[in-house]
């Protein structure tokens, strides 16, 4: 045997055994098939975890960038059971009609996820589908409307909802009624996240199928800064910081208070500080989201300091009686007028999976509320009952954050009639609800899935 095929074949072997003594550990279910649609960076990490916590078989990926592709099917053969590489495709649309699955993963950027996951629900899948669900309202609710049509379970990526610690700030805190009335909600980041890149257009690398990846978004030039990653710099591809931070922190929010869809929603900011670059996303913006006798006020800026630096991405609950911050790291409440305080930081479980320790680019503080998140979805999936991140508060989440973005774009508060989904004598703010698609790409509707 070559030395390298040695070593590969050892690496594999370890890693077969690491897997194989936690076997018992998993949930207890005959296996599943399953395929990855999206073989980037948070595609990985959320197929990996569901790996760690299920007997699953990835049978199949796709990308269109198929050196990614390539790199995804080595990790995944090293570290599912049997070893195998999974199939690669480099069409959603063929691997669905292809492949014989009971579960998908799409993890693409925001403006690919409607159409797989409609036609993944059509093909009678179960479905995990990373947050936001759709760059645009009427996206949202066809893929609503879809996975109720065919009876699907589906997932979204808001894994704040499985975080051990703010399930215990949830139980502990607001459920006990420690805050007392809660009146307000700010929620913010204060993330230096928006690129600051300003490379020159130039010609797409031979591996990516560019015109696959822009899909029904509009054709704008290629850029390197574009894939991987900083396609959220764009807001032809996304919602902006509000499409990528705010709805965990509101879906966050609207979980532990038990809370529907927002009345009124009105946002303003704009590029105020980072200008010159290719970005177009806001660096600096407010929102409001209005439930009558509570706010939730979200602001980001991706430049100057924080104002706590010990909670720059977070939501911070004001009630009478105390006060709440809680992030993905940790939570404190201070209760007011005396009393004792409650803290508790994220949870690690670096011993019980130890391969969390060198997995590429893994948010470590995260991997344990995607595995919750991820059995969560498979205890529902065996019980054909609704997930804790069901696609409706999704939906819900989802549409928040974008009538915000249309609030900004149109300089005035939207009212939203839920039950229409609509906004409120406002036509002009209705044209706005569905983004135009790139020929041939057809844009989704509810009465047409």
């Amino acid at each position: 045997m070559h030395r390298r095929k040695f070593i590969q074949s050892t690496a594999a072997g370890l890693a077969l055994a690491t897997v194989g003594s936690r076997a018992a550990d998993k949930i207890p279910m005959d296996r599943k098939k399953v395929a990855l649609i999206g073989s980037g960076w948070y595609g990985k990490c959320d197929l990996l975890r569901l790996i760690q916590v299920a007997p699953v078989e990835v049978t199949a990926l796709c990308d269109v960038d198929s050196r990614m592709l390539a790199e995804a099917a080595e990790i995944v053969s090293t570290r599912q059971e049997s070893g195998r590489k999974p199939r690669l495709f480099t069409d959603y649309r063929k691997l669905l009609a292809d492949e014989e699955l009971d579960l998908v993963l799409i993890d693409t950027p925001d403006h690919w996820h409607a159409l797989p996951m409609i036609e993944a629900a059509q093909r009678g899948l179960d479905i995990w589908v990373q947050k936001p669900i759709s760059v645009d309202v009427v996206e949202g609710q066809a893929m609503l409307a879809a996975a109720r049509k065919y009876d699907r379970v589906v997932q979204v990526g808001t894994q704040r909802r499985s975080t051990p610690h703010l399930i215990d700030a949830r139980d502990r805190v607001i459920r006990e009624g420690l805050l007392g009335k809660v009146g307000l909600v700010e929620i913010c980041c204060y993330y230096h996240m928006r690129s600051r890149q300003n490379p020159p257009d130039s010609q797409p690398p031979e591996y990516l199928d560019y015109d696959m990846w822009t899909g029904p978004a509009p054709m704008r030039p290629y850029n390197s800064m574009v894939h991987p990653r900083s396609w959220r710099a764009f807001m032809e591809y996304g919602n902006g910081i509000v499409g990528d931070m705010c709805i965990h922190m509101l879906d966050m929010v609207r979980w532990m208070m038990d809370l529907g869809m927002p009345k009124t929603i009105s946002s303003t900011g704009g590029i105020q500080v980072q200008g010159g670059v290719k970005a177009n996303i806001t660096d600096t913006q407010s929102a409001v989201f209005d439930y009558g006798d509570l706010q939730v006020i979200w602001q980001h800026r991706s430049w100057g300091d924080a104002p706590d630096p010990e909670y720059p991405w977070a939501a911070t609950f004001y009630g009478e009686k105390g006060t709440l911050k809680a992030s993905v790291n940790k939570y404190d409440f201070k209760p007011r007028g005396g009393g004792s305080p409650i803290h508790q930081d994220v949870v690690y479980e670096l011993d019980k999976y130890p391969e969390d320790r060198d997995e590429k680019d893994l948010e470590r503080h995260v991997a344990p509320a995607i595995r919750g998140h991820m059995l969560d979805w498979l205890h529902a999936v065996e019980n054909r009952s609704r997930p804790v991140a069901d696609i409706e508060q999704g939906y819900i989440s989802s549409t928040a954050c974008i009538l915000a973005n249309l609030s900004l774009e149109l300089g005035r508060s939207l009212t939203w009639d839920h039950e229409k989904g609509r906004v409120a004598g406002d036509d002009e703010a209705n044209r706005l609800l569905a983004r135009p698609y790139r020929k041939p790409w057809i844009h989704p509707t509810p009465e047409a899935v």
